[in-house]
């Protein structure tokens, strides 16, 4: 069962996240449990990989759960949502529940006084630092990299519509920043996530990120001074992380306050060039 740390104000917010909760008949009775358990927190936000298999029904299954949630519940989907083709029934299960799916979206969320602003989008593969896949060669994999770059225009844009907002978070399901896959194997890290996503998140510098996808990876990273958070059910012990804000001041639910500045993340020059690199 999650738990609530205690309050660092009365205006702190209490946000609830989980990713990759790969959701199926055998798992569905203790998942409700375990949303239900989530009282006294503000907001439930779910990292993506919201099913096993990509299937609607499976959807069905959190959808019932998230009908008798404590708190509003937002979303955004994975990979595996997108698996078997059902994305778009997946979508409206969860909505017809009153789950709020973003995809290249953001919502705000009226909160004792406070607006939150979510940014929400599953992000896409693409890598980190000086191994990203380049806009170079075959028009396949240029359409990965372009793909991602509507990740980069729809993310900056949609935190530029909640830049009024008093505490803003970013919810992705691949990770914007290397600084949480530390445990994966640096092999595929390409297919985790990409950095690219780490642009318009240092140029806005919300208050939280979140992602998922990275079973094997680390639990807590940053981009810059911006704390980052790998949300992924196999990383917590099939729980939900609470995290509390306060506009100004962050505090994750393991009690650390905000990340060291790092350069991770930070825009290093146009992609490698793998085959001239190697010249």
């Amino acid at each position: 069962m999650a738990r609530v740390e205690e309050s660092v104000s009365e205006r702190a917010i209490r946000i609830a996240a989980a990713g990759d909760l790969h959701v199926h008949e055998a798992v569905a009775e203790r998942l409700q449990r375990t949303i239900a358990g989530l009282r006294g927190v503000d907001l439930i936000l779910l990292a993506g990989d919201l099913t096993a298999d990509g299937l609607t029904i499976q959807a069905e299954l959190l959808a019932g759960a998230c009908r008798d949630a404590p708190a509003p519940v937002a979303s955004v989907l994975g990979n595996h949502d997108w698996h078997m083709g059902e994305e778009e029934g997946i979508t409206a299960a969860l909505r017809e529940a009153g789950v709020r799916v973003l995809e290249r979206e953001s919502a705000v969320f009226p909160v004792r006084g406070l607006g939150v602003g979510v940014a929400g989008l599953k992000g896409f593969v693409g890598g980190f630092l000086d191994s990203r896949i380049p806009d170079f060669g075959e028009p396949l994999l240029r359409r990965v990299y372009a793909q991602t770059s509507l990740d980069v225009d729809a993310l900056d844009r949609e935190l530029q519509a909640i830049e009024d907002c008093d505490i803003r978070v970013v919810l992705l399901h691949y990770a914007p920043t290397a600084t949480t896959l530390a445990g994966e194997r640096e092999a595929i890290w390409a297919f985790l996530g990409t950095d690219r996503l780490a642009e318009p998140i240092l140029r806005h510098e919300p208050d939280l990120v979140l992602h998922g996808h990275a079973h094997g990876g680390t639990l807590h990273g940053c981009i810059g001074a911006i704390e980052v958070w790998n949300v992924a059910m196999p990383l917590t012990g099939w729980d939900f992380k609470v995290f509390e804000l306060n506009a100004g001041r962050r505090s994750g639910g393991q009690g650390l306050l905000q990340a060291p500045p790092q350069d991770d993340g930070r825009a290093v020059g146009p992609a490698l060039d793998v085959d001239r690199a190697h010249q």
